[in-house]
């Protein structure tokens, strides 16, 4: 994160009031106003393979790229797919699953894959560019989060320890099954409750991981908040395979880059420390929504989501500050 912050100071600033939101506040999307209702929500997303199978790949990087469409409370509309992939391997069949994987996900999505382009790459990548819509005045962002308002999240977390079990060969095919279709789920459900109940603001959760997205939340609305983390939902298996040291480089990396900004309390357990900075790949939705609406969201998401679970709270104090007790 550190890292990318300081690249990104290099991008030159917007000067164009059709530009809804930029790159300024680390959103999940970017959003172009074409009319006084509308506006074109466009991102992209791409990785290289996470899983085995290739359509399970497939599917978890499509449902990935549209989840930062979801997260602006917007309707996708169409994608292009991006591809890497070796020529010396075009023959086995591997990229035609692939691409399958990423196109059942977009008609469950509702939308077509209208085209693309792709490159030889000794490592494969896969990925979709999202064009989306939505009304400038039911647009949701993450900068827009409250003192009081409650924090709920819409997947359990712990996907980047999995997959590095994985690479290893050591994750129980049980656990591989359910981190699968964990991934593959459609922020959709989520998102459209999200705008329903009027959540005051809301993003996913990637590679940055649970507390890396809530605290970018927190530093573009200007606000702190405290997390409890025996409500966060865990993948099975997730607690059992970072405590045996399955833990990406990339999650060390979040813990290491919110060092300044995390405040845990004294009996949070070293592994749920790392498990909440999990680098995550298609994770759920986080909903920020004042206290009074929280009962008409969890209504809206029951049976929808894979969870709904509440947990913590925006407080004041200096922006991006989170307690985890």
């Amino acid at each position: 994160m550190s890292e990318l912050t300081q690249v990104l100071r290099h991008v030159l600033p917007v000067d164009d009031p059709n530009v809804l939101v930029g790159h300024a506040t680390g959103d999940d999307a970017a959003v172009y106003r074409i009319a006084e209702d509308r506006a074109l929500v466009v991102t992209t997303d791409f990785f290289t393979p996470i899983v085995d199978d290739p359509f399970d790949f497939g599917r978890i990087a499509a449902a990935n790229a549209l989840s930062d469409i979801y997260a602006m409370g917007a309707r996708p509309l169409f994608a292009l797919n991006l591809v890497g992939f070796p020529r010396k391997l075009l023959s086995e069949g591997l990229l035609e699953e692939i691409i399958r994987g990423g196109g059942e996900i977009a008609r469950e999505a509702g939308i077509a894959i209208l085209g693309g382009h792709s490159i030889d790459d000794a490592e494969p990548k896969y990925g979709l560019v999202v064009v989306g819509e939505v009304d400038p005045g039911r647009m949701v962002t993450n900068a827009a989060a409250k003192p009081g308002d409650v924090i709920v999240l819409t997947k359990p977390i712990g996907s980047g320890i999995i997959a590095t079990a994985i690479k290893k060969d050591e994750a129980p095919s049980d656990v591989i099954d359910a981190a699968v279709e964990n991934m593959a789920t459609l922020n959709r459900e989520a998102a459209e409750a999200m705008v329903a109940a009027g959540a005051h603001a809301g993003t996913d959760v990637t590679g940055f991981g649970l507390l890396g997205h809530l605290h970018s939340m927190l530093v573009a609305s200007g606000v702190a908040a405290d997390v409890h983390s025996s409500a966060v939902p865990l993948l099975p298996g997730a607690r059992d395979l970072a405590e045996a040291g399955h833990v990406p480089g990339g999650t060390k990396r979040n813990l290491q880059d919110l060092e300044a900004s995390l405040h845990f309390a004294g009996d949070v357990p070293e592994v749920t420390r790392t498990l909440l900075a999990d680098a995550q790949t298609s994770g759920g939705m986080l909903i920020v929504i004042e206290a009074e609406r929280l009962d008409p969201l969890l209504a809206e998401l029951s049976g929808k989501t894979p969870v709904a679970a509440v947990i913590g709270e925006v407080v004041e104090g200096v922006a991006g500050r989170i307690r985890v007790d």
